[in-house]
């Protein structure tokens, strides 16, 4: 197993070149679609788009090796929240890989009698819930990080004797802050939350590509599924963006969320 987690680890960066040429053959094909472009070229595109599909389902053999361990190693975090959904979250993907290796071997010729849409869709099925728990895990850590800055807040505002709780200045008496001339009482505390959320993806880029990165992926499945129709074009863009994202965080390796 540990030999299948390093060629894993290896084959991740080639995997993910892979991936952002995938969804861009496929933006490039909807754009291509929607502009009349010829038959011929839009068939090309397509077959490049499927090679390369097939391509990134070889380098993925063995992951699903590599997110059993991670799931291991997960069950030892002290945190519960943390633990429940970055474990669930490992052996969701573990069963996804899982799926789609199956789905190589049909799609390579090895296994012809393989049912490949049924196990498109089981593969879908376990990314949307490993997507689910990633989701969760995100909200979770911002919820974490907006109570300790909202206590940094008020223990500063304490200290200075004024103010208002999340850094922001409200007017004084007669002023925007005052019932019935301003905002009302609950779209101030929604700004100020808005605010303040702001300040806590803008003071932690990890977690802000975390959750951008989990966002984008999450209408892959979702169309693929048949939840909500996106539409090639915004499948091929979120697919893009998220592994431009992915990219980056293995160039600069603290932009990865952690644990």
């Amino acid at each position: 197993m540990d030999a299948w987690v390093r060629f894993s680890a290896q084959s991740q960066a080639r995997e993910r070149l892979c991936r952002a040429a995938q969804y861009a053959c496929s933006l490039l094909g909807h754009a291509l679609q929607k502009h009349g472009a010829s038959p011929e070229l839009q068939k090309q595109i397509r077959q490049l788009e499927g090679h390369l599909s097939l391509g990134r389902k070889l380098l993925r053999l063995g992951n699903s090796a590599d997110a059993l361990e991670s799931a291991k190693r997960a069950v030892h975090l002290s945190d519960v929240v943390l633990r429940f959904c970055i474990t669930v979250s490992h052996l969701n993907r573990a069963l996804y890989f899982a799926c789609d290796n199956v789905l190589w071997a049909g799609k390579s010729g090895l296994a012809p009698r393989v049912d490949q849409e049924k196990w498109a869709q089981r593969s879908f099925r376990y990314y949307l819930f490993s997507l689910i728990m990633n989701l969760s895990r995100d909200a979770y850590e911002v919820r974490l990080l907006m109570e300790q800055e909202s206590s940094a807040c008020s223990r500063r505002l304490k200290g200075s004797g004024g103010g208002a709780p999340g850094g922001v200045e409200t007017a004084g008496p007669g002023g925007p802050g005052t019932p019935g001339r301003g905002l009302p009482q609950l779209a101030l505390k929604l700004q100020l939350r808005v605010l303040l959320l702001a300040r806590v993806l803008r003071g932690h880029p990890p977690l802000l590509l975390d959750v951008v990165r989990n966002a984008c992926d999450l209408f892959i499945p979702l169309d693929k599924l048949g939840l909500w129709r996106c539409g090639p074009g915004i499948v091929g863009l979120c697919g893009l963006v998220s592994s431009i994202l992915s990219i980056l965080t293995l160039i600069c390796p603290w932009l990865r969320l952690k644990p």
